[in-house]
């Protein structure tokens, strides 16, 4: 079964306090949200917060990431399809906001929409009307709460011509902005204990604390990587630890490296399919044979994506596929299954490069 998420919005600092402030207010209304922040700083939890908190919390909350699939593929998952309207298209099929109809819709990486899309989303807002893909006409309304997120600047893909300023005044009617972890270091010790009580919780793993000047090197990290990346961390040494206390020499490299180093974030790069799917095996706690088996075997991936996602997880897992199975939420008797799905697919990455 799958393991509720912890929450990102953890903390007592000035800014976490103004944000879930904020949140509270803006939840009341049911206007639309334009969410941005830093990648990994938790703006789908933000969105989560505000729907959890509306008048439409017993109703649905279904979230897209906009970057996680192709144009035609992303029409499809948010009008839905009739039968017969393209290669593959063997039924009906509903979309996301139909099914998010009386509750709320989350739109991640907002400007990765192309602009195609942009038009056919921003028509949506202004009439409510469902047309599906291969249908002449709109098929029905729906009364959805629409909340989107994005770490682009959209004032700036303005300028460029690549996103419409009338779209962007549609969704900015509240904004909310998710601070980076950077600018809220008293957060991280909170934030620490919180994901290692959750991933301890049912006696899985042996690290129960961390140790102060452990717990010091982790707060002077800057985290370039957000909540995100303190989060997979903290799993990290939950999976991997083998005493009861983490101390500094269990801390990954790279942050023992830049121990009292102050780093500037790292440059926004692209998300990549492989990203999105990973993202939904490590942090949705889906299945590798739910999410990324599927979309193989149907032939809207590549081997080259599913061998990107399995190098994410032989880096998480320090070259493991015994603890890259369990990051990918898979059953103990499921290991042989999945190391013989990679081989005869010819998707198995070498272990060795990343022990």
């Amino acid at each position: 079964m799958k393991s509720p998420r912890p929450s990102l919005l953890v903390g007592v600092s000035p800014a976490m306090t103004e944000l879930k402030a904020e949140i509270e207010r803006v939840a009341r209304s049911d206007a639309k949200v334009l969410i941005t922040g830093e990648s990994g700083s938790g703006k789908e939890l933000v969105a989560q917060a505000v729907h959890n908190g509306s008048g439409r919390a017993d109703k649905a909350f279904v979230a897209v990431n906009c970057a996680g699939l192709p144009e035609t593929l992303l029409e499809s998952e948010l009008f839905g399809h009739v039968k017969g309207s393209f290669t593959g298209a063997y039924r009906d099929k509903l979309g996301k906001l139909e099914l998010a109809d009386q509750g709320t819709m989350f739109l991640d990486e907002i400007g990765e929409m192309t602009l195609r899309m942009q038009g056919l989303l921003l028509r949506f807002l202004e009439t409510g009307e469902l047309q599906k893909v291969g249908s002449d006409r709109a098929l029905g309304r729906v009364d959805v709460r629409v909340l989107a997120a994005t770490n682009r600047n959209l004032r700036d893909m303005i300028s460029q011509a690549t996103f419409r300023e009338d779209l962007f005044y549609r969704l900015n009617v509240i904004h909310l902005t998710v601070p980076p972890l950077r600018e809220r270091k008293e957060d991280i010790p909170a934030l620490v204990n919180h994901f290692l009580q959750h991933f301890t919780r049912n006696d899985t793993y042996v690290p129960r604390e961390i140790a102060p000047d452990a717990m010091s090197v982790l707060t002077q990290y800057a985290w370039p990587g957000n909540v995100r990346e303190l989060e997979n961390v903290v799993e990290r040494l939950a999976v991997t630890g083998s005493g009861h206390t983490i101390r500094v020499q269990d801390l990954p490299i790279e942050i023992r490296a830049h121990q009292g180093v102050s780093l500037r974030p790292k440059k926004e790069r692209r998300r990549t399919v492989a990203d999105d799917l990973y993202k939904r095996l490590v942090e949705e706690r889906e299945s590798f044979w739910s999410v990324v088996y599927p979309l193989y075997m149907q032939r809207e991936i590549t081997k080259s994506n599913v061998r990107d996602v399995v190098r994410k997880g032989l880096e998480e897992a320090r070259g493991n596929y015994k603890i890259v199975a369990r990051l990918f939420n898979m059953e103990q008797g499921e290991y042989k299954r999945f190391l013989n799905f990679l081989r005869k697919h010819d998707c198995q990455v070498p272990f060795k490069e990343y022990r």
